[in-house]
């Protein structure tokens, strides 16, 4: 019932919102990752204890209608989940918990109310965008900086959603072309390097202030007036004739990693889409739709790249061929 290969899956968002949010993962950010847990498992549970009725029909093998569990188990372990994930997320700080509450919300409205409409989907992405800036906002207290990052993790979610609705039945090849088409805009999107290096923000501000303003000797500093050099006029220092700084003067490990795990992203998802694509048969959308859940991880290593957290990028991408393993075995579907 709890799918657990799918919880390798999981603990990658805590770690991306927290290197998106320039920040060093810590103890705080474990307690995201265990609230992480929780609340995904409950998720789990609730789901199947919501969809009891209509699993008796489409699959009947599934843990409630074949009795090994009851429904009154798979609600109280909900419920036991959800508040054992609110309290780790207390004791991550404010912040952190003023993100697991609308994430626990958006959980259980996903599973009693909006699964089977054109909701659905888009909620399921909110609640793994919101999962990642959890992450963010126990490591750092912030989590604007990581809207990105979840923006993107959230699209892949949704995407993945929209083709598990026609799973048990299988249905129209456009939900699995339209994933494809979402994976191939995110590889583009995450891989992609900046061109021009820019300050924005209070700290941008204080910077141009003090260089504009500083006050220095009414003569010319250095020699001559040659390009890049200071020079002082009506008691303000200003540069004259600076070439634009390159932010990117080569190739970066974090940029190689990113594009690596952005690669291995497509690749796990390209050929189980086009096969659905090409025929959306219920077991070749089940393992479209399994393939999207492994592809997560990747995902989450180059968005974790992208913000130079090279190290822990590689972490999150140790988890995949361990996802890989324990999906052989049980299902996370």
């Amino acid at each position: 019932m709890l799918r657990l290969p799918a919880l390798f899956s999981v603990p990658g968002d805590a770690l991306a919102g927290a290197a998106a949010a320039g920040g060093t993962p810590g103890s705080r950010t474990l307690l995201a990752i265990g609230s992480s847990l929780c609340l995904y498992e409950a998720g789990m549970a609730l789901n199947d204890w919501a969809d009891r009725e209509v699993d008796a029909v489409e699959r009947p093998h599934r843990p409630l209608p074949s009795g090994r569990i009851r429904p009154a188990a798979a609600l109280t372990a909900a419920c036991a989940l959800t508040g054992a994930g609110l309290a780790l997320a207390a004791g991550a700080g404010r912040p952190a918990l003023a993100v697991a509450a609308p994430l626990a919300a958006t959980v259980w409205a996903y599973d009693l109310g909006l699964k089977h409409t054109p909701a659905g989907p888009v909620a399921m992405g909110a609640a793994r965008g919101l999962d990642l800036l959890l992450g963010a906002a126990a490591t750092t207290g912030r989590t604007r900086p990581a809207l990105r990052s979840a923006v993107l993790l959230g699209t892949h979610t949704a995407a993945v959603t929209t083709v598990s609705r026609q799973e048990a039945r299988g249905g129209s090849p456009l939900a699995p072309l339209a994933a494809l088409a979402t994976t191939a805009l995110l590889t583009r999107l995450v891989t992609r390097r900046p061109t021009t290096t820019s300050l924005t923000g209070p700290v941008a501000r204080r910077l141009t202030v003090a260089l504009l303003t500083r006050p220095v000797a009414h003569r010319s500093v250095g020699a001559g007036t040659g390009r890049g050099r200071p020079q002082a006029t009506d008691g303000r220092l200003r540069l004259t004739g600076t070439r634009p700084a390159r932010e990117h003067p080569g190739p970066r490990a974090a940029d190689l990693l990113a594009g690596a795990c952005a690669a291995a992203y497509a690749a796990t998802t390209a050929r189980p889409y086009l096969h659905a694509t090409l025929n959306p048969s219920p077991p070749l959308t089940q393992r479209a739709v399994g393939a999207g859940i492994r592809a997560t991880i990747p995902l989450q290593a180059a968005l974790t790249a992208r913000s130079r957290g090279t190290a822990t990028a590689l972490l999150i991408a140790a988890l995949a061929p361990l996802g890989a393993k324990f999906a052989k075995k049980v299902s996370v579907t």
